[in-house]
């Protein structure tokens, strides 16, 4: 189930509409008490919320949502026609997950809900990886570059953990973005090069492991 908050009773039904229709259980509300009415019935696996609302704005229900430890963890993506840089640095500064400015395609919102709900997925599998001195086990969120404990964002832990469960694969940049970002970017976007550039920066010696293949993409573990 997932849960939209959203006062334009428009948009409210149009999302809840083709989210439905798309596989995806979807409730709307038009205010936060409403809300946080159905939040004590029943806790949904994904919140999508406004920012302009009545009774209380979205950054303070996002505020409430990430510190009440059983919905700390909840993939929450902020959906609102405030669309500049700030805006979007502070949605995402205060604990989302992804930001959605209006207007939007209807395709492009529901990968980006369903590509949000994949990464979050809690990961049963163990497993471990050794690609000479870089060491990643993604279940528990654990990366070392030799004796080293690396720090990632989400997105550079995604893009690691892609690679490296791909070895010896070439990854094109739209393969990347599709599987990362869940939705494509035009030809001159360098989303994909600025994440590979900080990602090898953060681990160091061990970023020669992350191989550009030119004209085709990156991988891992290609001469292995």
């Amino acid at each position: 189930m997932i849960y939209l908050l959203e006062d334009d009773n428009n948009i409210r039904n149009f999302v809840t509409y083709a989210l439905n229709n798309s596989g995806l259980e979807t409730q709307g509300f038009e205010k936060p008490s409403e809300f946080w009415r159905a939040m004590e019935e029943k806790k949904p696996k994904m919140a999508i919320l406004d920012i302009m609302l009545p009774e209380e704005d979205g950054l303070s229900v996002l505020a409430k949502l990430r510190s009440n430890s059983e919905t700390r963890n909840m993939p929450i993506m902020m959906l609102t026609a405030k669309s500049t840089e700030y805006d979007k640095v502070i949605g995402l500064d205060g604990g989302a997950d992804d930001y959605v400015a209006k207007p939007f395609g209807t395709m492009e919102l529901i990968a980006r809900v369903k590509a949000l709900l994949r990464r979050t997925e809690p990961q049963t599998d163990a497993k471990e990886y050794r690609i000479g001195e870089l060491y990643l086990c993604p279940s528990k969120h654990i990366i070392r570059a030799g004796e080293k404990d690396v720090t990632l964002t989400l997105k550079e832990f995604e893009l690691l953990t892609l690679l490296v469960q791909n070895q010896g694969k070439v990854l094109s940049r739209d393969a990347i973005l599709q599987q990362i970002w869940g939705y494509e970017f035009d030809g001159e976007n360098r989303t994909v090069d600025v994440h590979i550039r900080t990602l090898r920066s953060k681990l160091g010696d061990c970023g020669n492991v992350v191989e550009t293949v030119r004209g085709l993409g990156y991988r891992i573990g290609g001469n292995n």
